[in-house]
């Protein structure tokens, strides 16, 4: 954690000092952008080094071939019993000019022999700089772009985790509800079972027949279920002797028949009926 926070500090200072006075970008602060911009600071801070050793070296080396300039001036003067005093201002700055591109391209001498070689060195040296520039700005470009596109992605996934997790935790509450319901149900399932078998007991005790009992009626009830399927072929095919002319005699036992069943019918259920409420 201090090493994360160390890395956004060093980030924070790093763009300070190369937007100075204008104002920095807006960016989202996170473990990967921090780390993209501490790699593209390291990159600068090497880079700034090494422009700076090349500057002293530069430095050093340009205090050198001045005092190299100065000695070789000292003793052209004292061969020659010249002095720049006697040149004129524009003599003076001519001189001072070729001293100086002497100095500046490195060369051994002031001759036109040694200036075209190292002009010529110079303009490589440009080309190449400038080739090296291009790369480095395809290069930053390019990171520039993967990170506005990671930075987007992860966007994306941020807000796709945001809603996975809203989804999960409302998926979990049916979950529970579902569970508590369940339970309760169970809990009253059983309540309602432990209830009947009081009930049937207690009817069992006061007699009541067996038949009566909850399985009982279920089964009964099933039995009569299969037997009205099976009658309605049998009631298809009476249908057909309604239209028939009846018989007075036989209608007269057939009604006698079914009044006497269904007095039977009726006596019996009376019965289980009075057996019920005792």
């Amino acid at each position: 954690m201090e090493a994360q926070e160390e890395k956004e500090a060093q980030v924070a200072a790093w763009l300070k000092k190369i937007f100075g006075d204008h104002p920095i970008p807006q960016y989202e602060v996170n473990p990967r952008t921090t780390q993209i911009l501490h790699h593209l600071s390291e990159r600068n801070r090497v880079r700034d080094r090494d422009v700076c050793l090349v500057i002293e070296d530069l430095k050093q080396k340009a205090r050198e071939y001045e005092s190299e300039a100065k000695h070789l001036q000292d003793l052209l003067l004292e061969s020659v019993n010249f002095s720049p005093a006697n040149l004129s201002s524009t003599g003076s700055r001519y001189l001072n000019a070729l001293v100086d591109s002497a100095v500046a391209l490195e060369t051994k001498d002031t001759s036109l022999a040694s200036f075209i070689p190292a002009v010529n060195d110079l303009t490589s040296d440009l080309f190449c700089t400038k080739s090296k520039n291009e790369e480095i700005k395809l290069e930053l470009a390019k990171l520039e772009k993967n990170l506005t596109a990671t930075l987007v992605l992860e966007k994306c996934l941020q807000e796709d985790l945001r809603k996975a997790e809203l989804h999960l935790s409302t998926e979990r509450a049916k979950v529970d509800n579902r569970l508590q319901n369940m339970d309760f149900l169970k809990a009253k399932s059983e309540e309602f079972r432990s209830g009947i078998r009081a009930t049937e007991e207690q009817l069992s005790a006061r007699g009541m027949d067996a038949s009566l009992s909850h399985q009982s009626l279920v089964a009964l009830s099933e039995k009569l279920a299969e037997l009205k399927r099976q009658t309605i072929p049998l009631k298809k095919k009476l249908e057909s002797y309604l239209d028939l002319m009846p018989n007075p005699s036989l209608a007269q036992v057939k009604i006698e028949e079914a009044k006497r069943e269904l007095d039977t019918v009726e006596a019996e259920l009376t019965k289980k009926v009075n057996m019920m409420e005792l």
